[in-house]
């Protein structure tokens, strides 16, 4: 594999890769945008990765933003020499996300609003609890004891790539409602299981 400095070239000249199957919300899009639009340098340290005929590798996203904002040029490295199946296998690693994130320093270390505006989602950060109340208790562990026993709990679970952005977005709709989901969830998993 012969990889190429970095160069900008003409927008009109780096084609879509039409066969990545990573897609993005359109939230998720207007903060990549935003990104662009107000750290540009960020290209810079990732440009746009493109194979011999100028096919985005990695980057497909960006490349619709830079579009989006009107930009005439681009940066690239343009790679050569890998086979089909390599720069396949380039898009998917390229997607993959790898690792998870330490919500606690996220929650506690970082701007929440900064990271939100950066792209991030913040589902799995709690809010702070304010535990005043128990300033004035006569009894804090039994305070304490209440307290623990009404708060919810959560489970994680998993879902692949193709449904996520629709899951979260339909847990969102459902807590904005106040509805009880994991009442749900359950009734339903109930209902599986008895039909095995």
């Amino acid at each position: 594999m012969q990889k190429e400095q970095m160069k900008y070239v003409d927008i009109n000249n780096v084609i879509e890769n039409d066969s990545n199957p990573r897609n993005i919300s359109e939230v998720k899009f207007a903060k990549l945008v935003n990104s662009i639009e107000n750290f540009p340098q960020m290209l810079d340290l990732r440009p746009l990765m493109v194979n011999e005929d100028m096919v985005v590798l990695g980057g497909n996203m960006r490349l619709k933003a830079c579009r989006q904002l009107g930009l005439k040029k681009v940066p690239v490295i343009q790679v050569k020499n890998l086979t089909e199946e390599q720069q396949k296998e380039f898009v998917i690693k390229d997607n993959v996300g790898f690792g998870d994130w330490d919500w606690d320093v996220l929650g506690n270390e970082w701007d929440t609003e900064l990271l939100e505006k950066w792209g991030l989602d913040l589902f799995g950060i709690a809010e702070d609890v304010d535990y005043s109340i128990l300033d004035d208790a006569d009894d804090v562990d039994a305070e304490l004891e209440s307290m623990i026993d009404n708060v919810k709990k959560s489970i994680q679970i998993e879902f692949n790539p193709e449904h996520f952005e629709e899951a979260k977005e339909l847990i969102k709709f459902w807590r904005d409602r106040e509805a009880y989901i994991g009442l749900w969830l359950i009734d339903k998993l109930k209902q599986e299981k008895e039909r095995m």
